[in-house]
């Protein structure tokens, strides 16, 4: 489990607990828990680089990639996956 605190285009600002759990991969913000969910089985890359995965909420790499995607991540903390860099950057 990790947690995530990030912001929406229309400055909203969030703060989530990954959970891990396929059946609740969200707890805290209904905005982001709705935005999982909406792309759950979408897939997404998971560093800048790939590679593609499906959005699963036991997979914690994924659900931060969404949230990564649309949505502005200001921080992560506890035991997030890490980001590969994006080369020459």
């Amino acid at each position: 489990m990790f947690t995530v605190t990030g912001a929406f285009d229309d400055g909203a600002t969030y703060t989530v607990q990954v959970t891990g759990r396929a059946d609740r991969p969200v707890i805290g913000s209904r905005r982001a828990v709705a935005l999982v969910e909406l792309h759950q089985g979408d897939k997404v890359l998971l560093s800048p680089t790939g590679p593609m995965a499906a959005v699963a909420g036991d997979d914690g790499a994924s659900v931060l990639a969404v949230l990564r995607k649309y949505t502005d991540v200001i921080e992560t903390s506890g035991a997030a996956p890490r980001q590969a860099s994006v080369p020459g950057g």
